[in-house]
């Protein structure tokens, strides 16, 4: 791996492709991420190029499993602002977690409400006839003005 380090301090520096596979991302997230505030802007080489730390990696590593949790990118950025918050951090997350899952519970209950409903239009259904007939399509609105 062809890992410059700085002078300053021995940290590895990395290209935005060298992040992208060891966070296992994709180059135009990661650019979409520094956009949106989720990572931070990198220092720039005398050539142009981005310049990252192993940090960039961690941070990227972070947010796919947040979103992977289902998280959404705004709830992602507090969680990351949470970490720089000693005082506050870990309950504000915690906090965060349980919202998620009382989110992901409602929705869960919802997802069930709608299947009881099409299951039993399905078993209602006869699945031949005239689409007058069919109780899906009348439940849907069929004929409708």
């Amino acid at each position: 791996m062809n890992i410059r380090h700085s002078s300053a301090a021995a940290r590895p520096h990395l290209t935005i492709g060298r992040v992208a596979r060891a966070a296992g991302a994709v180059i135009d997230t990661i650019r979409y991420y520094e956009r949106e505030g989720l990572l931070p802007e990198p220092e720039r080489r005398l050539s142009g190029y981005r310049d990252y730390t192993l940090d960039a990696v961690a941070r990227l590593r972070f947010i796919r499993r947040a979103k992977e949790l289902g998280f959404s990118l705004p709830k992602i950025c507090e969680l990351l602002a949470l970490l720089a918050d000693r005082t506050r951090g870990v309950r504000g997350v915690k906090q965060r977690a349980e919202a998620r899952l009382g989110e992901i519970d409602r929705r869960i209950r919802e997802l069930k409400r709608v299947q009881r409903g099409l299951k039993h239009l399905i078993d209602t259904c006869p699945g031949h006839g005239a689409l007058e007939s069919c109780p899906i399509l009348a439940a849907l609105g069929h004929g409708e003005t």
